[in-house]
C-alpha cells in the first residue's frame, strides 16, 4: 500500500495530494482552460454556413500521393477562413465559388484532421442548400441562384 494520508486528522494533507494531481489526466488541462472553445471556428456547434472563396487542391502526407480537393470557406458567423475537403468523386464539379455551403467536422481522432489531411478538419455536407451526396449521385438538381 502507498503512504496515503489517512485518518481523522489527514484533511489538508488529503486535499494537498488531490491538489498534486489535479491534471495528471491526460486533457485534464486542456478541458480545465476550456482550450477546444477558445479555438473552433465553429464556436461549438454541429455546423456552420459559409461562403466558398477559393477552389485549391491540397497535398497529403508522405505515404499517400495525388491531390486532395479542398476550399476555403468563410465563415458567415464569424467570418474566420476554414479549409474544409470536399468529399465524394466529382463532388468538386458541383461547388463554385461564391456558394453557400454548410460545413461539418470531419471526425478525426481528438478533434483533429482526419486521415493524411493536415489540417483540415472540416467537410462540406451540402451546396446551396442542396446535399452533395444527392448531386453527385444524381438524385437531385443544383438550384441556381
Amino acid at each position: 500500500m502507498g503512504k496515503k494520508p489517512r485518518g481523522l486528522f489527514a484533511g489538508r494533507a488529503v486535499l494537498k495530494r488531490k491538489h498534486k494531481f489535479r491534471f495528471s489526466k491526460k486533457g485534464a488541462l486542456h478541458k480545465f482552460l476550456r482550450d477546444k472553445w477558445k479555438f473552433d471556428p465553429l464556436e461549438g456547434a454541429p455546423m456552420a454556413e459559409g461562403i466558398v472563396l477559393e477552389l485549391r487542391p491540397n497535398t497529403p502526407k508522405k505515404p499517400s500521393s495525388g491531390n486532395r480537393q479542398c476550399a476555403v470557406v468563410s465563415l458567415k458567423k464569424n467570418n474566420v477562413p476554414i479549409t474544409a475537403y470536399i468529399p465524394f468523386p466529382g463532388g468538386k464539379s458541383f461547388i463554385e465559388e461564391h456558394n453557400t455551403v454548410v460545413v461539418e467536422r470531419i471526425g478525426g481522432a481528438q478533434h483533429g484532421a482526419r486521415g493524411d489531411l493536415p489540417g483540415v478538419k472540416f467537410k462540406i455536407i451540402k451546396v446551396n442548400g442542396v446535399p452533395l451526396k444527392d448531386l453527385v449521385s444524381g438524385k437531385k438538381q443544383k438550384p441556381v441562384r
